[in-house]
């Protein structure tokens, strides 16, 4: 691979620059996405253009990336069935019915919120668009910023699906590991769960937030103002478990697809237990999802044929509806998963390794690899792209160095998810925003003061523990 140095670094902060400055992200991950084929074509204008408008293409030469893509718009139609045969509508009025018209209405929506995207570790994706969904209405009626529902939605997925192994992010993570024989995959990652401080930071500071009502830099600002934007409420109203049923469905069949996608390349053990966790390793997170998401989306059109909230037509008409809805999204996924594989093609985590390892300490090593990783994840909008670029150097200088590979792959892993929630042009902040009906930038401010604040105890959590492991 050719070194683009320097050059490799400008894409990317020339779409976070973009970003914060025209708010029009696709505009300027567009832009990014030219810039950098320029450099790859060395400034021939023609011939950037056109691979530019080829690496759209591209993206879908990948089946995991095609997956998430549908996944997105059968997302969308699911949520519109679900809003269509009063689900939403029926566990709004239960949940209000539990409580929420108490004098700590605001309190307990929030809590409510941090506690359903924690809950749903399955996918961020997934988690995230639910906590939109659900509280959303109860944001805007009880006043609540939109901006904290993203906030809540947006720090609360990434960390539980990384602390909780049996889900995509795990079998991700595991297949990163499965390279270094050295190692075991699966008891690598659950010894590095203590240590990824991060994770459990934000997570305590994210309930913290939600049961005092406490807020700080620009989110408090936003406290006060009221969202005239509020959606207009939906006519029907059917029963509670009209939504929690294929929720529940979506969420507990996704551990048995994971195993089951990867059960026949899993070597048989010492007995069905270890197969099983074999199996976790090997299987397609990806595939794993779309299938217990269309899984779902099979059980609510079942359910409200059964009970005549569904006909033929309003089945095609309400799913093509959720779909359009989720059209900007699908273009943001499109955009997010091209520029990561322009910065692969760049090197551009490769460099900014390369330049900052040669001076790492072993007992700095962890808060370093934390801060890279970050660093990484920021420019790069993804945290699965870090996952894959600091573990294949993380691994090999924690042997060097004689570091605690527990502590090391924490710090990669609470890194990059770090990165991710700071980072303009991650796909789960554009997520978060669209998911909370929030303009995406003003989530992008409101967020980093609280990402910041937990990223740095954690570098100091880290600096503690590389002298003590």
């Amino acid at each position: 691979m050719t070194d683009f140095g320097f050059w490799s670094l400008i894409p990317p902060l020339l779409a976070i620059g973009l970003a914060i400055k025209t708010r029009q992200v696709v505009f300027s991950l567009t832009l990014g996405i030219f810039a950098g084929y320029l450099i790859l074509q060395k400034g021939n204008v023609y011939e950037g253009f056109l691979i530019t408008i080829d690496s759209f293409v591209n993206v879908f030469q990948r089946k995991g990336n095609t997956r998430i893509v549908i996944l997105t718009l059968l997302i969308g139609a699911l949520i519109q069935l679900i809003r269509y045969s009063g689900g939403v509508n029926g566990f709004i009025r239960w949940v209000q019915q539990k409580g929420m018209d108490s004098k700590h209405t605001k309190s307990k929506i929030q809590l409510a919120a941090a506690l359903t995207g924690f809950l749903i570790f399955v996918e961020s994706n997934i988690s995230i668009l639910t906590v939109g969904t659900i509280f959303r209405p109860l944001f805007d009626k009880n006043r609540l910023p939109r901006e904290k529902l993203a906030y809540l939605a947006d720090s609360g997925s990434a960390p539980s699906c990384i602390l909780f192994p049996l889900n995509a992010w795990g079998a991700y993570i595991m297949g990163l590991l499965t390279v270094y024989e050295h190692l075991d995959p699966f008891r690598t990652l659950v010894y590095s769960i203590p240590f990824n401080f991060y994770a459990v930071l934000t997570l305590i500071f994210v309930f913290y937030i939600a049961k005092s009502g406490k807020d700080f830099g620009p989110m408090k600002n936003r406290v006060s103002e009221v969202n005239t934007a509020a959606e207009k409420p939906h006519e029907t109203t059917g029963p509670p478990f009209n939504m929690i049923i294929p929720i529940a469905v979506m969420v507990l069949s996704m551990p048995l697809f994971l195993i089951s996608s990867g059960w026949k390349a899993a070597v048989t053990g010492n007995g069905t237990a270890e197969k099983i966790w074999t199996s976790i390793g090997k299987g397609s997170g990806s595939e794993s999802v779309l299938n217990a998401c269309f899984l779902a989306f099979l059980t609510a059109v079942v359910m409200y044929f059964f009970q005549r909230r569904l006909t033929l037509k309003s089945l095609f008409d309400q799913s093509f509806r959720g779909m359009s809805a989720m059209l900007v999204m699908a273009v943001l996924m499109i955009l997010a998963f091209a520029i990561g594989n322009l910065c692969n093609e760049l090197g551009t985590g490769i460099y900014v390794s390369r330049v900052t390892s040669s001076w790492l300490l072993p007992e700095a090593a962890p808060a370093l690899i934390f801060i890279i990783s970050g660093f990484i994840a920021f420019s790069t909008g993804t945290s699965w792209g870090t996952f894959a670029i600091m573990l294949s150097i993380a691994m090999p200088l924690c042997l060097a160095i004689d570091a605690n590979v527990y502590l090391i792959t924490a710090a990669v892993l609470g890194g990059g998810v770090f990165g991710d929630h700071c980072s303009p042009i991650s796909d789960t902040t554009l997520i978060s925003s669209l998911a909370a009906g929030c303009d995406h930038i003003e989530h992008v401010k409101t967020q980093l003061p609280y990402a910041l604040f937990t990223g740095g105890l954690a570098v100091i959590m880290y600096l503690i523990a590389g002298f003590i492991f």
